[in-house]
């Protein structure tokens, strides 16, 4: 069994509220639950406008369909127009 987690921090540049955010983020989340065999949350800045940190992770029997699917979950990150990341931490469990 192989675990991985990739740890992003999120800029949103057009978010000028919480709730302009917020909605980004979870249109994000959803988008990843929906497509992907992953788990994603946001774990850090939930009360800052323009920031949230995103914790993706997977687990598989090879490591790589684990690192395939969370590489996926990154691209998909990448194509969301309202969104820019920077991949804080990867880490394998």
């Amino acid at each position: 069994m192989h675990v991985a987690v990739v740890r992003c921090e999120c800029f949103i540049f057009m978010a000028q509220s919480l709730k302009d955010k917020r909605s980004v983020v979870k249109s994000i989340v959803t988008r990843m639950r929906q497509r992907l065999n992953v788990s994603v949350a946001e774990t850090d800045h939930q009360n800052v406008w323009q920031r949230a940190e995103l914790t993706i992770a997977a687990v598989g029997s090879s490591r790589q369909s684990v690192e395939t699917e969370l590489q996926k979950a990154l691209d998909l990150l990448d194509r969301h127009g309202e969104a820019e990341r920077t991949l804080t931490d990867w880490e394998w469990v």
